[in-house]
């Protein structure tokens, strides 16, 4: 090899490693001056690779954003209420105390009425249909009802939720007579109240005791919840949302918008992007904890009910009659909402 030739390879050879090293550096560099996030969510926590997929999605989320910000924004998970109380943390992030959390929107629904359209029995029949609100008209007005009352939505996420009871099945309306039942939601709440039972609100992390101190007969409640509190042992009859369900809630990673606007431009590209990549988690998660839970509690003993089709038209035509019409009725801009989440199919 003559000499030109050992300059042309040397070239290429230190070329080669100065753009090898410039990638490195780029996918490492700090994107903004170091910011450490707070996320706070309701449920047990677990690891990246085990536990509640809510608790999982945030360690998923912290991680990805970490990485793509070369450091730039760090995350601190607080699980199981411990940085705040389930429901006060809109309040949190609205003020910027809390800079995110897995929140289901029905909680705010006191201060934002509109958002009880986010727990209203029978609106969705699965989880697919669920996650299409997104790209639909219903989905464009609940991100804007949520960034002008100080959340930004970050992640959509969708969890499905069935009923447990005590004493005896509940599959049908008229089974809910004289049933003491935590219901999550005030439309659920209205129709269920209007079928005959009493009502109970609480955060899904008091269930377990209201059940075992004989407050609950029974309970609504997400999949997740239910496996993550072991409800399992305070029930002997569970009905199944792994075929329909009436009850779907819309629980996102959602930001408080102080903290969003405190993010560089180049962090906020970065967080939405990661933010819709753990979408497909969120919905192959939520899908499989609907079958997973079934089976666990039927390896518990507990009787198991697959909700039909057929039975779930009985309570759409109840919740129509009651939660709908309550909504339509009362909540500003609600007949609009409902027509809207409706014609998403």
């Amino acid at each position: 090899m003559n000499d030109r030739k050992v300059k042309v390879v040397v070239a290429v050879f230190f070329l080669c490693l100065f753009f090898g090293w410039s990638q490195i550096y780029a996918q490492v560099k700090p994107v903004g001056p170091p910011m450490t996030i707070k996320i706070s969510h309701q449920w047990p926590g677990g690891t990246i690779d085990k536990g509640d997929f809510r608790d999982r999605l945030c360690r998923l989320f912290a991680k990805k954003v970490e990485e793509k910000t070369g450091g730039a924004l760090k995350f601190e998970i607080y699980p199981a209420s411990a940085l705040f109380k389930a429901v006060p943390q809109y309040d949190a992030m609205l003020k910027g105390a809390l800079d995110m959390s897995v929140y289901p929107l029905d909680y705010a629904a006191g201060k934002i009425p509109q958002l009880s359209i986010t727990l209203m029995p029978c609106i969705v029949k699965d989880h697919h249909q669920a996650m299409r609100w997104k790209d639909a008209p219903i989905g464009r007005e609940i991100e804007k009802l949520c960034e002008d009352n100080g959340m930004k939505i970050i992640t959509w996420a969708w969890c499905g939720g069935g009923m447990a009871g005590k004493a005896k099945p509940l599959i049908k309306p008229e089974d809910m007579r004289g049933v003491k039942i935590r219901a999550a939601g005030k439309m659920f709440e209205r129709m269920l109240h209007d079928s005959g039972a009493g009502i109970s609100s609480m955060p899904s992390g008091d269930i377990y005791f209201a059940l075992q101190t004989g407050v609950l007969d029974a309970c609504m409640t997400s999949s997740s919840s239910f496996e993550s509190y072991r409800i399992y042992e305070q029930v002997k009859y569970y009905t199944s949302p792994r075929i329909t369900t009436t009850w779907y809630m819309f629980e996102p990673l959602a930001m408080s918008m102080v903290t969003w606007k405190k993010l560089s431009p180049e962090q906020q590209k970065i967080v939405v992007e990661v933010g819709k990549e753990l979408e497909k988690f969120a919905l192959e998660e939520a899908i499989r904890d609907d079958t997973e839970v079934t089976n666990l509690f039927k390896s518990k003993g507990v009787t198991v009910h697959d909700m039909t089709p057929e039975e779930f038209k009985v309570w759409a035509e109840t919740a129509k009659n009651t939660a709908w019409k309550e909504y339509s009725e009362k909540v500003k801009g609600g007949k609009e909402l409902l027509e809207k989440a409706l014609n998403v199919k």
